[in-house]
Parts: C-alpha cells; sequence; structure tokens
C-alpha cells in the first residue's frame, strides 16, 4: 500500500509539475500551412483591402473581405458547437480626422470570442490587420493585395481559432481581423475602448503584422527567426511607479514586456528550433502597430512579426524597376513560415488560456540581508506559486523556484540588490501566469 501510494504521488506531482504539455505539441502539428496558404491567396484575390476602399462588392475590397472573414468564423463556429461569438465591432471615423481618411468611414473589426470556462472576463486576444494599401496611402481603387501585409496575419489568426476552437479554456481567448491599421491604427484604437467599456480584464495582445516574409531586404534569409517587440513600462504609469521604479528598479519590467518574455520562455521550450528575438522597441523605428492602442489605453501588448523585412514589397505599387519586383503578391510570402509563426501564437494562446489569473499584489523586501523576502496575494485556482529571478541585465528570467501554495517565501542567499525577482501562478495544470514584477515593498 506504502509503495502504491508513493508512486500515485510520484505520478501526480510529475504530471502537475511536468515541464512540458502534450496537448501543446499537438496544437503546433494541427496548424496547416495549407490552410494559411488558401486564406492568404483568398484574402490577396479580393482586389484591395485598403479601409477606404469599396464595401458593396462581393468580390473586391475591404467589405468582401470581412464579409468573408466573418463567415469563416462562423463555420469554425458550427464545428465546435457555437464555441465562439462572433461579430463586428466598428466605429465612425469623420473625414478630415488625419490626412488619410479622405472621406467618412466606418471601420469595422470581425470578432470571434471563445468563453473561458471558469474565468470568462479575462480575455488573450490575437490579432492580425484585415487592411492593405500600396504606395499612396490614400489610393483605395488600385491593387493591393496585401499578401503578406497583412493576409499573412490575418490568415495566421483565423488558423489559430480553428485549432484552438477544438480545446476548451478556462480564460477567453478572442481571434480578431482589425481594420484601420494603415489610415493611423483606428481599429485597434476601437476594440481597445470596446473592451474597456465592456469591463474586459484583457490579459495581453498579440499583434500579428507580417509573419510570412523569410528573405530581408538585406539578403539574410532565415525562416526561424522572429521578433516580439515590446515597450518596456506602460504609458498609463502613475508618478508614484515611476518613482518606486527609480529606486527599486523595472526599468525593463513592464507587463508588456512580461508578455514578451511569456512567449519567449514558451517558444524556447515548446518549439526550440525558432529564435524568437526580442527587440526592446514598442515597434520598429518611428512606426506604429495594433497593439499600441492597447498599451495606450494600460493594456499589455506585444507584437510578433518576421525578423528579416524586404521594404520593396511593403507600401508599394506593383511594378518591376531596374529588375527588381516590387509589390506586396503572393509569390513572396513563405507559407511554411507563417504556419510557425502561427503555432507560436496558438501555444501561447493556449497556455496562458489554461492558466490561472496572475497575481495582482508581488512585495519584496531584504535591504541589507542576504536573502530576499517575497509576498504575493494568492489567486483563485493556482495550485501553487514560483518565484523567477535573473541577473538585473538578463533579457529572460533566467532562474526560478517553484515554493507550493504559499503566500510568501524567502530565498536565503540570494542578495537582492544583484538580481530582479518576479512571481507567477501556477494551475494544477501546470500552466503558468504570466511573470508579476514586484509593485509593492515589505516594510520590515
Amino acid at each position: 500500500m506504502k509503495t502504491f501510494l508513493y508512486a500515485f504521488f510520484i505520478y501526480a506531482y510529475t504530471t502537475m509539475y511536468a515541464q512540458t504539455d502534450t496537448k501543446i505539441y499537438d496544437i503546433i502539428d494541427a496548424v496547416s500551412a495549407n490552410r494559411i496558404e488558401t486564406n492568404i491567396t483568398k484574402l490577396a484575390n479580393f482586389g484591395t483591402r485598403h479601409t477606404l476602399s469599396d464595401t458593396i462588392s462581393n468580390t473586391r475590397g475591404i467589405g468582401a473581405a470581412r464579409r468573408w472573414i466573418k463567415s469563416e468564423f462562423e463555420a469554425i463556429a458550427n464545428n465546435c458547437n457555437s464555441c465562439l461569438d462572433v461579430f463586428y465591432q466598428k466605429n465612425f471615423v469623420k473625414k478630415g480626422t488625419n490626412n488619410r481618411i479622405t472621406k467618412d468611414v466606418w471601420v469595422v473589426n470581425i470578432v470571434a470570442v471563445q468563453k473561458g470556462t471558469k474565468y470568462p472576463n479575462r480575455y488573450i486576444i490575437m490579432s492580425g490587420d484585415i487592411d492593405s494599401r500600396i504606395s499612396d496611402a490614400n489610393n483605395f481603387t488600385d491593387d493591393a493585395p496585401g499578401a503578406n501585409d497583412n493576409a499573412s496575419g490575418m490568415a495566421g489568426t483565423m488558423e489559430a481559432a480553428r485549432v484552438l476552437s477544438k480545446y476548451s479554456f478556462e480564460n477567453s481567448i478572442v481571434y480578431v481581423g482589425l481594420s484601420g491599421e494603415e489610415q493611423g491604427l483606428f481599429g485597434g484604437k476601437g476594440l481597445a475602448d470596446y473592451a474597456k467599456e465592456k469591463g474586459w480584464d484583457v490579459i495581453g495582445i498579440f499583434n500579428n503584422d507580417m509573419i510570412g516574409n523569410i528573405k530581408g531586404v538585406d539578403g539574410i534569409i532565415s525562416n526561424t527567426d522572429f521578433r516580439i517587440f515590446s515597450e518596456p513600462t506602460p504609458p498609463t504609469e502613475t508618478e508614484k511607479q515611476r518613482t518606486m521604479r527609480r529606486f527599486y528598479g523595472g526599468e525593463v519590467d513592464g507587463i508588456s514586456r512580461q508578455l514578451a518574455r511569456y512567449v519567449h520562455t514558451n517558444v524556447k521550450t515548446y518549439m526550440p528550433e525558432m529564435n524568437p528575438m526580442m527587440i526592446y522597441r514598442l515597434d520598429r523605428f518611428g512606426r506604429g502597430g495594433h497593439h499600441r492602442p492597447f498599451n495606450d489605453v494600460g493594456f499589455a501588448g506585444i507584437r510578433i512579426m518576421e525578423a528579416h523585412e524586404n521594404y520593396t514589397q511593403q507600401h508599394q505599387d506593383i511594378r518591376t524597376e531596374n529588375g527588381i519586383e516590387y509589390g506586396d503578391v503572393l509569390k513572396h510570402v513563405n507559407f511554411n513560415y507563417a504556419a510557425k509563426l502561427t503555432a507560436v501564437n496558438a501555444i501561447n494562446l493556449a497556455a496562458i488560456a489554461w492558466a490561472p489569473p496572475a497575481p495582482k499584489k508581488v512585495a519584496i523586501g531584504g535591504i541589507v540581508e542576504a536573502s530576499a523576502k517575497l509576498k504575493w496575494t494568492k489567486v483563485e485556482g493556482a495550485e501553487g506559486y514560483k518565484i523567477y529571478w535573473r541577473d538585473t541585465t538578463s533579457p529572460t528570467w533566467d532562474h526560478s523556484r517553484y515554493v507550493g501554495d504559499v503566500d510568501s517565501f524567502t530565498l536565503d542567499g540570494v542578495v537582492i540588490d544583484n538580481f530582479f525577482f518576479g512571481i507567477a501562478a501556477v494551475g494544477e495544470n501546470g500552466h503558468e501566469s504570466v511573470v508579476v514584477f514586484p509593485n509593492d515593498i515589505i516594510k520590515d
């Protein structure tokens, strides 16, 4: 009997806190490059998806494209017993709002919500952009196939929805096609404001903008490199929080940066053939993406995209000059690579959606001591907690210790001055929340 109980407890422990979950590998294997190719081709064949383009035609323009995307989400919902709630979310933008809005327009997003079973008001979001453009940002009539920018991200979002609809999650997942990106990030702003208005508890957004190109304008070719852009600290932080950073650290430990580290860690664990490059910047130099409106209102958000861009294929009229082919057309998209980055998104959506909430309050202490003390608020659904720490110059959480179902712990022999620390909640399935950087001080 003792032998049986011992074996049972060993099995239970290794099952709960195993390093990997085989369902994650199943998700990776289920992502189809062929389906992504089909969907990118369909989107490119609408001719143009410019935000100001035709909304009446059934074969051309953004109206036809968004109706087709909605119908595809609805087909996925029909195959999973209505597990997706599919709807339009739209905002009216008046002519002259900026110099790229040359007429009144409805900016329409297509939203598909897979409700969580335990925390239905907690949302992790994956987005792709519907719209496209050519050299003239205001040309909404000529062909702008936008095969990579951003039919690739939109097709990836649709494929992630198809794959993950086969599973049930504790937290809600949102798959969304955002409009108006090229005209001023209007779709992201509309959905971020909608989430605020509805009281959504947004864990974060994975903005996918260009996930299909492997050959850079600099000649580098790689089907394994990709970038994760994240801002260091939220623009909504308070003066008190800024003051705390000055004395206690955290200049690169905002909520978006923690989301980026989460993705990095999961990819290294489950897709070691991929090379996630964490870029310490909101977006590419001086440019913007649809995660920014979420950051602007205080939500975590990152951009996932190819590492090696080819600017001859972005925002370009379709033409050939001096032997160079310009234009964002299908022949330049690598569908297998787009499938890999779709899998990157899918496994992280799943891991977060299966995880308990992160602790709201994490306090740290241990000044002038040979130990670091941490205390945190417990959360519903956590079987235990894991302390993470790293060198202050390291981009990733390099050390960890699972400490069980407690609300405080002292790391003896770990000097607080030499490391940064964080806490993650661990569920009974072994999946973890995003790490929370200390936001309070233990007053000894």
